[in-house]
């Protein structure tokens, strides 16, 4: 059978060893037919009807892997598609940094070892503050890191305010113990006061430590000390002020057009943070990383520790992080940097796109009862971050087709489309789609149009707005 013209075609696209898996289960589900009576017992009908379902088997069998996707739920940075997605500058960083060999930790001046993060951290002192820096592989492993080496069998002091549960059920308070210190809670949830850490510190403090409530929000009666307070009481103390800021914003967010000012890494170093620690692949738009700036003494000591070696990312996500931070620190981020620009598109800007994209989908031919149209939108900056800001967006809606099975079709395209279902329509939001991606786009909703309708998800009639 493999020796076959039709399964020759096959082993050339995908290899021998996945069409002669594929071809191994048809034969068990044709046998399993044969003896149940389904099928004739002719050996060159079995033959025939093996070749036609071989094909199909071939492409369900394919493994899941990993692979890209387009993101048209407008959640711009989303946590289960990866969050951001890389720019030109950083794509082609990684690329040069592993077409080869690439210096990750040789100093080329000096010839002789250098550290992984000699590159990174003038940039990343530019964008973010601090003397120094390093790279971990994400904020949590910084925290743990920070936490590890500077307070293991020691105390933490965290407000109950900020005792926060991240992505996958992880919390602080477990991220804390797992590194050996003891988490010590003060003031309440809604409020807490400088005087309540004063009081708490004492000679068993290993650190102070600052979470920023990136993924909720706390309103109303409420109060929380700045953290120029608390780097004046960890000053008198002698123990290190740590401020994990999660979100890692470049700059204002206001400039984007958001509603809301996230805190600054550079602002917080100012005003005394010892050690700040931001994710690289949130609003700072780079690849999955977790970067601390801050005194140079403090990020030697994390530097030195045997964990570090753990924790410490390659070299594709450092030369896609540095060349993130270069389009940060050249004012390039709007542009080089896909997250910053989603963020910043204007309504009209989205509303223009979403045209582009339902001209290029009726363009494909939209099955009788299927009508496409521009909808007003919300999207999210999502990523834990910015809870409350909501994004005027633009979507292509897509009615008369039943939103559940439509939204399956897309996701088994190639490249599969994820996209959001709202008020019995599926929504395809602009906001979080890059332009490059409109042709696929419209090729795969295109192609999930006919085969729903073909299988009766929906009505008669096609229009279009």
């Amino acid at each position: 059978m493999l020796a076959t013209d039709a399964a020759r075609e096959l082993i050339e696209q995908r290899g021998r060893p996945a069409v002669a898996v594929a071809l191994r289960e048809v034969l068990e589900s044709l046998r399993a037919e044969l003896l149940s009576g389904a099928l004739p017992p002719d050996r060159d009908a079995l033959r025939a009807e093996a070749l036609a379902r071989l094909p199909r088997k071939v492409s369900e069998s394919r493994p899941a892997g990993l692979r890209r996707v387009i993101n048209a739920a407008g959640v711009v940075l989303h946590t289960n598609l990866g969050r951001a997605p890389l720019g030109e500058p950083a794509l082609a960083a990684v690329v040069e940094a592993c077409r080869g060999y690439a210096a990750v930790e040789y100093d080329l001046a000096r010839g002789e070892r250098g550290h992984r993060d000699a590159l990174i951290a003038p940039l990343a002192n530019a964008v973010l503050g601090g003397d120094d820096a390093l790279v971990v592989n994400n904020c949590a492993a910084a925290v743990l890191l920070a936490a590890t080496a500077l307070a293991a069998g020691r105390e933490v002091i965290v407000s109950r305010g900020e005792l926060v549960e991240i992505g996958g059920g992880f919390r602080v308070p477990d991220v804390i113990a797992s590194c050996g210190a003891r988490l010590v809670e003060v003031g309440t949830t809604n409020k807490t006061r400088a005087a309540d850490y004063e009081r708490a510190v004492g000679p068993d403090t290993g650190a102070i430590l600052v979470v920023h409530r990136s993924n909720f929000a706390l309103l109303g009666f409420t109060e929380q000390p700045t953290v120029e307070e608390l780097a004046a009481i960890a000053r008198a103390r002698g123990v290190p002020l740590l401020v994990d800021l999660g979100s890692g914003a470049g700059g204002d967010t206001r400039a984007l057009g958001l509603s809301t000012r996230e805190p600054l890494s550079r602002e917080c170093v100012a005003s005394g943070a010892d050690l700040v620690m931001v994710s690289g692949d949130k609003l700072l738009g780079g690849p999955q990383a977790g970067v601390v700036v801050g005194g140079a003494s403090w990020v030697a000591r994390l530097r030195g520790h045997p964990l570090m070696r753990a924790l410490r990312p390659g070299r594709l996500v450092l030369a896609a992080l540095e060349a993130t931070l270069r389009a940060h620190a050249d004012g390039r981020a709007a542009r080089d940097v896909p997250a910053v620009a989603m963020l910043s598109r204007t309504p009209a800007e989205l509303r223009a796109l979403a045209e582009s994209a339902l001209a290029k989908i009726a363009e494909g031919g939209i099955p009788d009862g299927v009508r496409l149209s521009l909808a007003p939108t919300e999207a999210r900056v999502g990523g834990g971050t910015l809870p409350l800001e909501v994004l005027p967006s633009w979507a292509v809606r897509v009615d008369g087709v039943a939103p559940d099975p439509l939204a399956a079709l897309l996701r088994a395209a190639t490249p599969p489309v994820i996209g959001r279902g709202l008020d019995g329509a599926l929504h395809l939001d602009v906001r979080s789609l890059l332009p490059s991606e409109v042709d696929d786009l419209a090729t795969a909703v295109t192609m999930a149009l006919h085969k729903a309708v073909a299988t009766g998800a929906g009505p008669k009639h096609a229009t279009r707005d």
